[in-house]
């Protein structure tokens, strides 16, 4: 005697040996033997034999027809061998039963499983919608299967074209675009990347960026929603000062200026005056809800992506010519010793004199020009005017840097210069990728970097620690010490900042472009009104979650947003080394096999540098570079310096650049502070009116 079993929904067959109460001992046709509920037996035979049985079966059930056996079969509950005997005859024997089995398992669609060997028909309709659902996957496979087949051939379909940037960074998997571009890759042996670049899907390796920066942080486009800038409804006092601001010259966003009175009094007070929209955009208003989702101001070479429309910007930068709304620091020094004697913060109305540029007069204003050893007949008479308030801020600058470094422990040494980018020839609003491109250099620690830069550190000190003393939380940047591995991180604590040597550092003085600056302007703006009690007044008390939230989407959009511009700014200096036919330059080995360019923003990874120092100069003649991957290798072919020559350390607070990794281009930037350096760090610069 054989039998017919359903083991985990596969027929099975053998030779039953035994039989209990519940349970059938049976021997498979490979000899083993196996113990089997009585309730999974389905049918006993003893012919043909089971090795016969299923191939029999199986092939007989494989040319029934479904819509034929749909009709014969019974309306009601019915049994494989009832279906048998309305399809083949009534005499059908155990080969057609079998057969019938195996047909109605394989057509779920057609027929529903009602128990062991018990099937029910498929009502009618929903019959129909599972037979349109079998003919739209055909007909989606099929398509897969025609758009893997163009891709393969070198060919682009629109659709795949349309999911580019899906498909290779947020794939839906049960995509049939997605889908053809696997089964592609995997019949043609060829990386997705490289198979969509050679089917043309990828034109520009500056768009396949662009774009991508966009689906990742800026999914819904870069456009703002129709936005009016909130007016200030506080009457202001006007301040009794002529304040100048320090920017590059694309810098649309003037956050800053400054002002002095009192030179040659014995008693001097700088004037650090911060953009106020705080005093107009409230948290929660449509602008608020604008800023709040972008976070930051996107810089690149030739372009920029601003935190808020242009023309909310207009209403709050500190234009010149105008009297603008400010949240003022006022610091008085003793014009002698340069100590701190008091310092206020004021609500008002500045009057802006004048804009300066800085990479047009860098030249200009110069250590010796300061210093009043260079000559100013060259000089515009309006900057000629300014030279001693300049001179006491660069005295005073070098003063508050050389404290910092007291409490740092040891001095900034930034002994590599900042890069500008400038693109030729933009067409619009956004670079194509192929201008032709310039980089420049500027010493980090020039005259009017510096005194910009310690005014607002000293600044955003201040603020940090008044908003302590005030009881009013803030988002503070701080560091625990200069040790490997520290990094600087963001909290609501006023907590010490290592790296630049202050007791708290706040973000304050660039609510246009950053809003973390704008959240802790509006903290400053109760403290300013209501003093000690400021902690009822101000929008965030403590402990808020929402204070909490914006660190966390401020940091990772920040981080994002830095490391898409080290990535731009990359590629950027790859066209450069093809513009200027660079086959060969020298840099200086960082560590293992990377290596720094002298004279150009590049890390890459060099062969032949095993065994030589870290610090070791070296010429180095490139290779191939690629701008998808953004990456260029070189080899070293000769060593500049003696074998015997001092090492020289990097300084341990700057940026340490990382290399672009293929595909992903999750080009990462080390958290190290550079604030030191630049408390707002040099814009890269975009077009005209950007």
């Amino acid at each position: 005697m054989h039998i017919l079993f359903d083991e985990a929904g596969k027929l099975l067959t053998g030779r039953l040996l035994s039989e209990a109460e519940s349970s059938l001992q049976v021997e498979l046709d490979s000899g083993k033997r196996v113990k089997v509920k009585a309730a999974n037996a389905l049918l006993r035979f003893e012919k043909p034999a089971p090795s016969q049985l299923m191939p029999a079966a199986t092939a007989m059930a494989e040319a029934m027809e479904l819509e034929l056996a749909y009709e014969f079969a019974p309306e009601d509950e019915f049994g494989f061998a009832d279906l048998a005997h309305e399809y083949f005859s009534d005499k059908a024997g155990t080969t057609e039963q079998v057969a019938a089995l195996v047909c109605l398992q394989g057509a779920p669609h057609y027929f529903r499983r009602a128990g062991k060997g018990r099937y029910k028909k498929a009502p009618p309709e929903i019959l129909a919608q599972a037979l349109a659902a079998i003919e739209k996957k055909k007909q989606v496979q099929a398509q897969i299967e025609a758009w893997a087949a163009e891709l393969a051939a070198g060919t682009c379909p629109e659709p795949v074209r349309q999911q580019l940037y899906k498909i290779l960074f947020k794939p839906d998997k049960n995509a049939p675009e997605y889908k053809a571009v696997v089964e592609a890759a995997r019949n043609s042996h060829t990386a997705p990347l490289a198979l969509l670049q050679n089917a043309g899907a990828i034109r520009s390796a500056y768009q396949f960026h662009w774009q991508r920066f966009l689906f990742d942080q800026f999914p819904k486009g870069t456009g703002f929603p129709p936005l009016q800038a909130p007016a200030i409804a506080d009457e202001l006092p006007l301040a009794n000062v002529q304040a100048f601001s320090i920017d590059d010259s694309a810098t649309t966003e003037i956050d800053d200026a400054l002002s002095l009175q009192g030179l040659g009094q014995g008693s001097v007070t700088l004037g650090i005056h911060i953009a106020a929209p705080g005093l107009a955009v409230l948290p929660d208003g449509a602008v608020d809800q604008v800023a709040r989702q972008r976070l930051s101001t996107v810089y690149m070479p030739g372009h920029k992506i601003t935190m808020l429309p242009d023309d909310v910007v207009q209403a709050y930068t500190l234009l010149e010519g105008r009297d603008c709304p400010a949240v003022s620091l006022y610091v008085t020094f003793d014009e002698a010793t340069l100590a701190i004697t008091a310092s206020r913060t004021a609500l008002e109305r500045v009057p802006i004199a004048i804009n300066l540029r800085h990479d047009q007069l860098d030249a200009v204003i110069t250590e010796a020009w300061l210093e009043g050893a260079a000559p100013t007949a060259d000089v515009q008479p309006e900057i000629a005017q300014l030279q001693p308030s300049l001179a006491f801020l660069w005295r005073l600058a070098r003063h508050l840097k050389a404290q910092r470094e007291v409490v740092r422990g040891k001095p900034e040494n930034f002994n590599r210069p900042d890069y500008t980018f400038r693109l030729e020839g933009v067409a619009g609003d956004e670079p194509t990728g192929d201008e032709r491109v310039q980089i420049g250099t500027r010493r980090r620690g020039a005259p009017l970097d510096l005194m910009v830069s310690e005014a607002m550190i000293l600044a955003n000190s201040t603020w940090g620690n008044w908003l302590a003393d005030c009881g009013v939380p803030g988002i503070y940047r701080s560091q625990a010490s200069l040790q490997p591995g520290v990094k600087v991180r963001m909290g609501t604590k006023a907590q010490p900042h290592a790296g630049i040597g202050v007791k708290s550092y706040a973000w304050s003085t660039s609510p246009l472009r950053r809003y973390v600056d704008l959240v802790n302007q509006w903290q400053i703006i109760a403290c300013a009104r209501h003093g000690k009690t400021a902690a009822l007044a101000a929008p965030f008390k403590p402990k808020d979650a929402n204070l909490f939230a914006v660190i966390s989407a401020f940091d990772a959009a920040y981080t994002a947003y830095n490391g898409f511009q080290n990535g731009m700014e990359r590629y950027w200096t790859l066209q450069y080394l093809r513009q200027q036919n660079i086959t060969e330059l020298t840099a200086t080995l960082v560590k293992d096999n990377l290596v720094r360019a002298d004279t150009l923003p590049l890390v890459l990874p060099v062969m032949g540098a095993d065994g030589l120092p870290r610090g070791a100069h070296v010429r180095v003649k490139l290779g191939e570079i690629d701008d998808m991957t953004l990456d260029v290798h070189g080899t070293v072919i000769e060593r500049l310096d003696l074998p015997a020559d001092d090492v020289a350390e990097e300084e341990d607070g700057g940026e340490e650049e990382e290399l672009a990794t293929p595909v992903a281009l999750a080009i990462n930037v080390d958290d190290a502070e550079v604030e030191a350096a630049t408390a707002q760090p040099v814009q890269t610069p975009g077009p005209a009116g950007a």
